[in-house]
């Protein structure tokens, strides 16, 4: 009885979530800096290193193809690694990375970016199982939704942040605080994480055989279909929303950054909403953003002429967006628990996926000469698509559900079948 006292705190899901979570989303808000940063000193990368602007907008996709296409082999090479080494390593990849890249051409650079991403990819997915390691199952979604937040964080702050810095000591200055803040994100790792116990188990079998099975199951593709969907949702509206507010809407140009940093403050309500609904009830979590989204992309494109109903706006899309992403963890953890690896890798792909397609969807309508705010309507198409694709994976949930309610009951309330004929008779 003493052990269940010591243990129900724990079990609380109003419970203070361990420091290592918050210490997981601090590394992940150092690494995610980067990625935000680059976006916002690219005309002077290309300056300074005397390519196109194009050129330089490759260290954009050099970034981000590291991410969708490293991160899940990177994590079946570390699982036999011990989660705490396989965080210290990915970050020490990451900040070596950057400093090379600071260091070298235009071509190293670009390297450096693909490296960068593998590895900033390999931490997500590591960060993302350690932190559910550290809770009981009923608060996976929060757990990850705080590590997550991580990103919202290096979108709002960090980024920004980085932006400044450099402007006053060169491009290359932002850089070097995301390098400094990974180290103390190792430091930080190496201190709060614990050491024993955090590998993988191997009396279960070979885990490599066990994660590769799991990858095979049509569940969890199909939250994979809707994570790249709701992404590029929502980001396509985001990446756009400067432009729009600039041209369309006529805000002043030192206004924008503190709109868009309305769609970060959403995040963080989104998260946190989000993060404690889905654990009880993914699927609701699920709809209600998808549904969301749709209905506010469509309001998007049109009121975007009124900066009075813009700004609410911009911080519901945040809202939505991010209520989304631990049901998204949540669900791809339940389907996977058994070996949770190698498929988290891969939400963490299908993320950065939904991400990178954006300029694709929005390139036809917009060479079309089409108005800017169809990228608002796209985007609502886009999450009206993963509708049907939630209630499918609900309806495949409750499937197992009602199978054991059947084999539950009463056997007088049950057919008999004669096992000759195959008719139903009667049950004494």
């Amino acid at each position: 009885m003493a052990g269940i006292t010591a243990e129900t705190p724990r079990d609380t899901p109003s419970a203070r979530l361990p420091a290592g979570v918050y210490l997981l989303g601090f590394s992940l808000f150092a690494m995610g800096t980067a990625e935000f940063l680059l976006a916002g000193v690219l005309p002077a990368v290309a300056a300074d290193l005397d390519v196109t602007l194009s050129s330089a907008g490759f260290l954009i996709t050099a970034f981000a193809l590291g991410v969708v296409i490293g991160g899940p082999p990177f994590a079946v090479l570390s699982l036999h690694w011990p989660r705490r080494t396989a965080l210290v390593a990915t970050q020490g990849v990451f900040a070596a990375s950057i400093v090379v890249g600071l260091l070298g051409d235009y071509q190293v650079l670009l390297l450096s970016r693909v490296v960068s991403g593998i590895a900033y990819a390999g931490f997500f997915a590591v960060a993302s199982v350690t932190a559910i390691s550290l809770v009981t199952p009923d608060r996976n979604a929060r757990a990850s939704g705080v590590v997550v937040s991580g990103l919202s964080v290096a979108m709002v702050i960090g980024g920004p942040a980085g932006t400044l810095l450099s402007h006053f000591i060169q491009w290359r200055g932002g850089f070097w605080a995301v390098v400094a803040l990974t180290v103390a994100g190792i430091a930080g790792c190496l201190l709060g994480l614990p050491a024993a116990g955090s590998g993988v188990d191997r009396s279960t079998g070979p885990s490599v055989s066990r994660e590769l099975a799991t990858m095979r199951r049509p569940m969890l593709w199909g939250i994979y279909a809707i994570t790249i969907l709701t992404t590029a949702a929502y980001m396509i509206t985001f990446n756009y929303l400067a432009a729009m507010l600039a041209d369309i809407t006529g805000v002043p140009e030192v206004w924008i950054p503190a709109i868009l940093a309305l769609f970060g403050v959403g995040a963080f309500v989104g998260l946190s909403v989000g993060g404690r609904v889905s654990d009880r009830r993914p699927h609701l979590a699920l709809l209600t953003g998808a549904s969301a989204i749709v209905i506010l992309s469509v309001v998007m494109a049109g009121v975007i002429q009124q900066v009075w109903a813009v700004v609410p706006t911009v911080l519901l899309i945040g809202v939505a967006a991010f209520v989304l992403n631990p049901a998204l963890y949540g669900r791809v953890f339940a389907i996977a628990a058994d070996a949770p690896t190698l498929a988290g890798a891969t939400t963490v792909s299908a993320f950065q996926l939904g991400i990178s397609i954006t300029p694709v969807l929005a390139a036809a309508p917009l060479t079309q000469g089409v108005t800017l705010t169809s990228v608002c309507l796209i985007g609502a198409a886009l999450a009206a698509a993963a509708v049907p694709l939630i209630l499918l994976d609900r309806a495949r949930q409750d499937r197992p559900t009602r199978r054991a309610a059947a084999d539950t009951a009463p056997a007088a309330v049950r057919p008999a079948h004669d096992g000759a004929a195959g008719k139903a008779r009667p049950v004494a």
